[in-house]
């Protein structure tokens, strides 16, 4: 069992390296703030067009994380109905490695997010974490994803927040 789930967290980190090469990093916050200046040129009065136009050029990374997370979620959802196609024994050993892959993933494009965004992916990742546990531990495991749900659409509602 305990060399499983280092095979399986193994696996993991593995593909969170080889994702980490996939998209270029978040620019540094120097470059994104720099349009504040401009902003509050342009609107004299500091109202909300200011605070509008900053928090777009700063939310251009959480933008970015959220469309990715939200693509992760869905590319995760077809592997992990794939995987449960191939049933048991050892099935449920790629069903558990793809949701431990998939919560790698959700992590690794939640780096540069707000806060928000970046909480709402981390109860993602460990819902995930927490299935492909369930699954590495039975073969005929139907573990709940209610709380995976609803940590998804904590997600949407960090995404659309920002």
């Amino acid at each position: 069992m305990n060399r499983t789930r280092l095979v399986l967290t193994g696996l993991a980190v593995a593909a969170a390296i080889a994702m980490s090469g996939c998209d270029p990093q978040p620019k540094p916050e120097g470059t994104a703030t720099s349009p504040s200046p401009a902003a509050s040129s342009a609107a004299p009065t500091g109202g909300a067009a200011t605070t509008a136009t900053s928090t777009a050029a700063n939310d251009a990374a959480t933008v970015k994380a959220c469309a990715d997370i939200r693509k992760d979620i869905k590319d995760n959802a077809t592997k992990v109905t794939e995987a449960e196609k191939i049933g048991p024994p050892a099935g449920h050993f790629a069903v558990s490695a793809q949701w431990a892959a998939g919560s790698v993933a959700i992590l690794a494009h939640s780096i540069g997010a707000n806060e928000a965004v970046t909480a709402a992916s981390e109860k993602i990742q460990n819902e995930m974490m927490g299935l492909s546990d369930a699954y590495n531990k039975s073969a005929k495991a139907k573990p709940s994803k209610k709380a995976l749900e609803a940590a998804i659409k904590e997600l949407d509602t960090a995404c659309s927040a920002g």
